[in-house]
């Protein structure tokens, strides 16, 4: 990696952790002495009142720093993939009912065990345009959608902290994805030369970095080349092998202002 996209990433990432830190700390002080504050409306949870202060207040904080700390990674992940790729928002487009079927089809079929998730299986599937799709036409809300212009690319990911999901919403996530997948297929029907590829991504492996993933209920439903867990997730919007690496080296040192 280049020197100068390396200090990029450095600089993105101290500036995250710290307003996040500030933002933090701000809040709690300001919530103080306010009986619907985060931290105060543990109080009618009388069972955990009941504990006392102190475990009241740790089991509210722990609940809202993860809450808020996950939208923060999700923010950096999108910061940092801006130094490789064209980050983009909405997809404006059109879902034809074949395509909506073909959804429903896939999912039905991981869901009952028939068949194991692959890529093949919508990025295989055509369908004949109609002359007027006005009446298919939708927005969908995209968080994360990467460009490569190199290599004309497009990246759609949906990103979990942990990934930690059960059968119901990694069904969701991959319904969610599919109708990107279509919307932009879609709107690229016209470029022979442009991908589009999806994955589910996690900001850390729950089980550890290096280690084997064992969400289950996700791979029910995502391909392991849909997937970009933990290390992988930041090595890819780095768009470098070193990604990872650099962002948590420079994490460790920004963490300071958390503790």
């Amino acid at each position: 990696m280049k020197d100068n996209k390396k200090k990029a990433i450095e600089l993105l990432v101290d500036t995250s952790i710290t307003s996040f830190a500030e933002g933090l700390t701000s809040r709690y002080k300001r919530e103080v002495n306010v009986d619907d504050g985060v931290i105060n409306m543990k109080r009618n949870n009388c069972f955990i009142a009941e504990l006392g202060d102190e475990f009241m207040f740790y089991s509210a904080f722990v609940r809202s720093f993860d809450s808020s700390f996950g939208n923060v990674l999700e923010a950096l992940g999108n910061s940092i993939a801006k130094l490789s790729y064209d980050v983009k928002g909405n997809i404006e487009s059109f879902l034809l009912p074949d395509q909506t079927q073909r959804i429903a089809s896939i999912l039905d079929s991981y869901s009952d065990h028939i068949s194991k998730p692959s890529v093949s299986h919508y990025s295989a599937f055509d369908v004949i345009y109609p002359r007027n799709t006005v009446s298919y036409e939708r927005t969908h809300v995209t968080d994360n959608y990467f460009y490569n212009a190199d290599k004309n690319e497009h990246y759609l990911i949906e990103l979990k902290a942990s990934g930690d999901l059960d059968n119901k919403k990694a069904r969701a996530e991959k319904s969610a994805l599919l109708e990107e997948y279509f919307l932009l297929k879609n709107l690229l029907k016209d470029d022979q030369t442009a991908k589009v590829k999806i994955f589910f991504g996690t900001a850390y492996n729950k089980y550890g970095e290096g280690n084997y993933w064992k969400q289950e209920r996700v791979k029910q439903f995502f391909a392991d080349d849909e997937l970009l867990i933990g290390k992988d997730y930041w090595n890819f919007v780095c768009d470098d092998s070193e990604g990872f690496n650099i962002v948590f080296e420079q994490y460790k040192h920004s963490a300071d202002n958390i503790r």
